[in-house]
Order: C-alpha cells, then sequence, then structure tokens
C-alpha cells in the first residue's frame, strides 16, 4: 500500500480495514495458535502434547476451539495497533515534516502496547478456551462460548483477572511492533532486489513476512510462554496464590524447574501463527482498501 493511497482512505476505513483484515487472518491461522498454546502449556500441566492423541480425543475440529474470543481479540487488536498506528504515524509527519525510522518503530512500539492492553480480555478469553479440552476433565472450566468465558470470568474470578498476563502481551505486542517495523521493510526490499520480485506483491509480502515473523518469533517466545501460563493459571487450592505473579518471575520460575528451552514448547506453531497472519494480514488490508478505492471513492 503506497503512502498516496493510505492518504486517499478516510480513517475511518483504516480503522475498519485493519479490523476486517485481522479478523479474516486470523480465521486462517487459528489452528496455528490453539497447537501453540497447547503445547506450550502441556509441560506446565504434566503431560507432553501429541497431536494424534489431541485429534483422537477431540477431532480436528478442536483447532478452531476459542475462534469467537481470537475473533474478538482481532475486532479490537488488529484495528487498534494498525488503525493508531497509521493515525499516530501521519500526526507526527505532519508535526516533524518527515518520516524517519526512528519514529516508526517508537509509534509500532507505543501503539502495538496500547492495542494489546485493550485487547487482553479476549486474549485471556481465546488462551482459555483454546486450552480447556487438554486439562484433565476434573479442571476444565467448560467454557461454552465466549461470551460465557467473559462473564464466567467476572462473576468467578473478578474484572481483574481479564488482566491476567497483560504485562508479558502488552511487552510482546511492543516488541512484535518494532521488530516488524524494524524489519518487515527492509526484508521487502532485500527480497525485491535479490529475486526480481515486484515489491509489495504476494511473493513480495510472504517472504518479508514470514522471514520478519521468524525473528519476531524467536525473540518474542518467551513473553507468549508468560502470558500463556499467567492467562492460564488457577490460584492454588490452599493458600489462594497465583503461581506466576510477573514475566522476570514467570520465565525464571520456568527455567528453574523445567529447564529455560521449555519456554520455545510450541515453537513451530507460533511461528506459524505469527508469520501467517502477517502475511494474510497485510494481503486482505491491501485488497480491502484497494477495492473501497475503486469502488466507493
Amino acid at each position: 500500500m503506497s503512502g498516496s493511497k493510505k492518504q486517499q482512505v478516510p480513517k475511518p476505513i483504516v480503522f475498519g480495514t485493519a479490523g476486517a483484515g485481522g479478523i479474516m487472518a486470523w480465521m486462517v491461522v487459528h489452528p496455528f495458535n490453539t497447537l501453540a498454546v497447547r503445547m506450550n502449556l502441556a509441560s506446565s500441566q504434566g503431560y507432553q502434547f501429541s497431536l494424534g492423541a489431541m485429534v483422537k480425543e477431540s477431532g480436528w475440529g478442536s483447532l478452531y476451539d476459542g475462534i469467537g474470543a481470537g475473533i474478538g481479540r482481532q475486532l479490537i487488536y488488529a484495528t487498534a495497533r494498525f488503525g493508531l498506528f497509521e493515525t499516530f504515524r501521519d500526526a507526527l509527519h505532519e508535526y516533524r515534516g518527515k518520516t524517519d525510522f526512528a519514529s516508526r518503530v517508537g509509534v509500532g512500539a507505543l501503539t502495538g502496547g496500547m492495542a494489546a492492553y485493550m485487547s487482553c480480555p479476549m486474549e485471556v478469553s481465546c488462551v482459555r478456551m483454546s486450552n480447556d479440552a487438554t486439562l484433565p476433565a476434573a479442571q476444565r472450566r467448560n467454557y461454552k462460548s465466549v461470551f460465557d468465558t467473559i462473564t464466567r470470568i467476572a462473576k468467578e474470578e473478578g474484572v481483574a483477572a481479564y488482566w491476567s498476563g497483560s504485562t508479558p502481551f502488552v511487552q510482546r505486542a511492543m516488541m512484535v511492533g518494532v521488530f516488524q517495523v524494524a524489519t518487515y521493510d527492509q526484508f521487502k526490499l532485500m527480497y525485491a532486489n535479490l529475486f526480481s520480485q515486484k515489491k509489495d506483491s504476494v511473493p513480495n509480502v510472504f517472504c518479508a513476512a514470514m522471514t520478519s515473523g521468524l525473528l519476531y518469533s524467536i525473540v518474542t517466545m518467551p513473553l507468549e510462554a508468560s502470558k500463556n501460563r499467567m492467562a492460564n493459571q488457577k490460584p492454588d487450592p490452599k493458600t489462594g496464590e497465583l503461581l506466576y505473579k510477573s514475566t522476570l518471575q514467570t520465565i525464571r520460575a520456568v527455567s528453574a524447574k523445567e529447564g529455560f528451552l521449555a519456554l520455545y514448547n510450541g515453537f513451530l506453531p507460533y511461528y506459524g501463527r505469527c508469520g501467517g497472519h502477517t502475511v494474510f494480514m497485510f494481503i486482505f488490508v491491501q485488497l480491502l482498501r484497494e477495492n473501497y478505492v475503486k469502488y466507493a471513492m
């Protein structure tokens, strides 16, 4: 998407296409997220994850457990993250008269963190719904829908539980914002030069997004693992205390008990989710905005 085309599209359409593109992309990659969450939490629940066992017990359809919460998350997160990024970037450009690398990184980190905090209730719901089927029957929460999940969390644990794991979630989103801004455009240019790809073409977007996604998946996986454990945990039945209280404490506790690499359980599907969502979202957003300009303006 060119800078001129972004300027032509009204702000409500910028936010609307960002949210719609995020939702459409999430519907493609949600199974990767489910696998990543289940593989990542398996060791903390005392078992070794097996795709075959999961399919045998719950069927392939269980890969879409929590899809309602995932869509709700994208409705808030993608809309706010990309909509606010373009709004803040353009406002900063008008103020400074330029858009340089540092301003893009700063805006990417800020808007990523803001969007993550706003969407944290849906993220907690998505983690719990995606993983519930893997718990022993006596420990399952048996959420029926995203609305049931949201209602029960508030009723049973209090509104503050919506932000369980919000710190690593916000930290991860800020890192994603930084790494996407810092590497995505650079990789598009690199692949265009190396393989004579047309910049912003589907092959160019795919190669750049998957390479950028690999880098930020490696960097952010410990934060993702911390968020999953904090969002999914239950208070100790005897003391009422939570095992995981902060990002650093969670990383230290997991590393001491299970080894540092346990934080990377589920890395391949996590990478598939990160890279895949970036690819499909940018493609869908670009198509939506191009069609808006073509048919509605």
